[in-house]
């Protein structure tokens, strides 16, 4: 690291959008969610850390409670951190710079950011899964598993039908009514104003399944970002669980773009039934890591248990 630059603490503000995002699109381990458009969508207030002349950035989403800054994990995006892949000596000093910022923090770092071994206590691994599509379909359902399989098959019986760009006003209201539990309806309004921007940009599609009786039960909006596909929201009913929809939606997206030279990025899981799920599909998890740490006065401790 040189010593003639300096990493410095940037207010939102006061970022250079330009610069910004093309430190973001040069970078191997670009991902979406470190766009300023993204995260103006999704973290609302957010700063950043800056090497240099944008040589190296991250982006530090940010919340407040009882007057203390402390930095989370923003719905909708799995992965932040530095970018470009930071050297030892450049990861080290942005982290130190964070703990200088923040007494708090719980967010999650790209997979090109990894950590050395003086300061595993804060870092902990996580599983993202990732489904190379270049290779024909036959090959790549040959690494299906069986219950994958029998899910596919039984869902071929069920007369579905798969719809390719359904409508965003569809799609919301369809996952409205079927909100994972303890997830705020706010997160709605912001997951349409990701979809909404992806579908002007030309890169997000919705796909959905729908029953003989032309009911939504399955849907999945997919995020096409460089050489990457991500299954970026996805919502079932009761009716589409028990038929295999998602299941069968999976399946066909994977037929239509096999032989491509994209990734499938299904975003991964720590749920072990979530995990089986993409894994079934022959997906390969890669570890990316969380950094929690929590130095808050012992009075303000319980704030953040």
């Amino acid at each position: 690291m040189s010593s003639e630059k300096k990493i410095h603490y940037i207010k939102h503000a006061q970022i250079d959008s330009k610069k910004w995002n093309q430190c973001i699109d040069g970078a191997l381990n670009c991902r979406i969610y470190a766009y300023d458009w993204h995260l103006d969508r999704t973290a609302i207030e957010w700063d950043a850390l800056v090497y240099g002349d944008y040589e190296y950035v991250m982006p530090l989403p940010f919340r407040k409670k009882l007057g203390i800054k402390y930095l989370y994990q923003p719905l909708f995006s799995q992965q932040l951190g530095i970018f470009p892949t930071p050297s030892k000596a450049i990861f080290d000093a942005f982290i130190a710079a964070t703990k200088d910022r923040f007494k708090y923090a719980d967010v999650q770092l790209n997979a090109l950011n990894i950590p050395g071994e003086n300061n595993g206590d804060i870092f902990f691994e996580r599983k993202n899964y990732l489904l190379s599509l270049t290779k024909d379909f036959k090959s790549i359902i040959s690494g299906y598993s069986k219950n994958t399989k029998r899910n596919i098959a039984k869902a071929q019986k069920q007369d579905l039908t798969i719809i390719e760009g359904i409508r965003i006003e569809a799609y919301l209201e369809f996952k409205a009514k079927n909100l994972p539990p303890g997830v705020d309806p706010s997160a709605v309004d912001k997951l349409k104003s990701i979809i909404a921007y992806g579908a002007y940009k030309g890169f997000g599609k919705i796909y959905g399944v729908y029953t003989p009786g032309n009911d939504l039960c399955a849907a999945v909006y997919f995020c096409h970002w460089k050489d990457r596909v991500i299954y970026f929201n996805a919502s079932s009913n009761e009716e589409g669980k028990n038929s295999g929809a998602m299941y069968y939606l999976i399946n066909r997206f994977i037929e239509d773009n096999a032989e491509k030279n994209l990734l499938l990025d299904f975003e991964g899981s720590m749920i072990p039934g979530v995990e089986r799920f993409y894994a079934g599909f022959g997906a390969k998890p890669e570890t990316y890591f969380h950094l929690k740490y929590n130095r808050l006065p012992l009075l303000f401790k319980w704030l953040k248990r």
